[in-house]
């Protein structure tokens, strides 16, 4: 990644234009030290750049402009300028001109990544209020992108270090959550996340933790069937090909840090799984939407019109999603050259084991314990 030929070009979408998107994003560019591992270009106009940079002025963000992909240049910051018209900015306003022009950054920035334009895409926060439409009907970016790239199913991965969250339902309303948990829809969000840890993560052996859906996971049907009827026949089917456990109650899981005893964990609803991830992820949260041919990232917040403009935004979240795109294109990378040349694996292998023994020796085992 250290060769500049090398560096993959990422494409950044602004997300909602009065939210906090902008900001972060010149936030995050302005350590120049990210440009020796990609290429930026981001999906916006000049104006909507310069606005944000008023506020905040202590930073240093240089930017050169372009309508053409082939004049990207690969060691500075570049604004790919979707319109040229003035549009109303109104920081820590929901307005149709915010939403509306949030979705031509995405749906442009979408279309260079279908046509491999840009090797991997971080979207900034949008409002699912002001972006909906008879053109954009869809509840967020994972649907959006699902449908984009015609796959049969994705996977919301909440991702922090080695702490991994996936979900089987989404934005569903609480009360239709039980509906939607079925045998067929665990154990296909189960296939992307073992093939995602495998590919993107670089785990070749993945163990993943199903949670329950009812309080105490069921209590052997006390409370609840889903458990005896559906969960664990899900896993039962899953454990013939992959390292599948549970379920567990999702409230003594995490008080007793039974995630870090886990390369992944999948939960069954949208609370479930985030409330105690950012709980945990300590604001360097990246939402990643896994099952997809390209790599595509966002930190794991909405647009806080609360802040927005105020030059007040934490832009951890997002320079994590950057990282993790980057590694995630490169994971997939030594993946696939792995799987054309398995020679150049077992080497890799060979020398790991080399390495352990070495270690073992000194009396210092970092091999992990899998006993659970």
């Amino acid at each position: 990644m250290s060769n500049p030929q090398n560096k993959p070009v990422i494409g950044i979408s602004v997300g909602d234009l009065n939210g906090i998107g902008t900001e972060l994003i010149i936030k995050t560019f302005s350590d120049h030290r990210l440009l020796e591992l990609c290429t930026p270009l981001i999906f916006a106009s000049n104006k909507l750049i310069n606005f944000y940079r008023k506020s905040t002025p202590e930073i240093n963000f240089n930017y050169q402009s372009t309508k053409d992909f082939g004049r990207i240049a690969p060691k500075q910051i570049n604004i790919f300028n979707c319109w040229e018209e003035e549009i109303a900015i109104v920081p820590g306003q929901l307005t149709d001109i915010g939403g509306s022009y949030a979705v031509k950054s995405l749906t442009m920035a979408v279309e260079a990544l279908r046509d491999k334009k840009i090797q991997g895409l971080v979207t900034a926060p949008i409002n699912k209020k002001n972006t909906q439409s008879p053109s954009f009907d869809f509840t967020g970016h994972t649907p959006y992108l699902k449908h984009m790239f015609n796959a049969n199913d994705v996977l919301m991965l909440m991702v922090s270090e080695n702490f991994r969250v996936g979900l089987v339902t989404e934005h569903v309303p609480v009360k239709d959550i039980a509906k939607y948990i079925t045998r067929e829809a665990i154990l296909s969000k189960l296939n992307i996340m073992r093939d995602s840890l495998v590919r993107d993560f670089g785990i070749d052996k993945p163990r993943i933790a199903v949670l329950g859906l009812n309080p105490h996971a069921g209590d052997e049907g006390l409370i609840g069937k889903e458990e005896e009827e559906i969960i664990k026949p899900a896993i039962k089917d899953a454990k013939h090909h992959m390292l599948v456990f549970g379920p567990y109650s999702a409230d003594a899981f995490f008080a007793r840090n039974y995630q870090s005893r886990f390369d992944g964990v999948l939960a069954m609803y949208h609370d479930q799984g985030l409330i105690p991830f950012k709980s945990l992820a300590s604001g360097e949260g990246v939402n990643y939407t896994a099952g997809l041919p390209m790599v595509r990232t966002s930190p794991d917040h909405g647009t806080a019109f609360d802040i927005a403009g105020k030059n007040k935004a934490d832009h951890s979240s997002f320079i994590a999603s950057i990282y993790t795109c980057i590694d995630i294109i490169r994971n997939r990378q030594e993946y696939d050259e792995n799987r054309q040349n398995p020679l150049k694996k077992m080497g890799a292998l060979v020398l790991a084991n080399a390495v352990d023994e070495k270690i073992d020796e000194s009396g210092r085992s970092t091999r992990r314990d899998l006993t659970f």
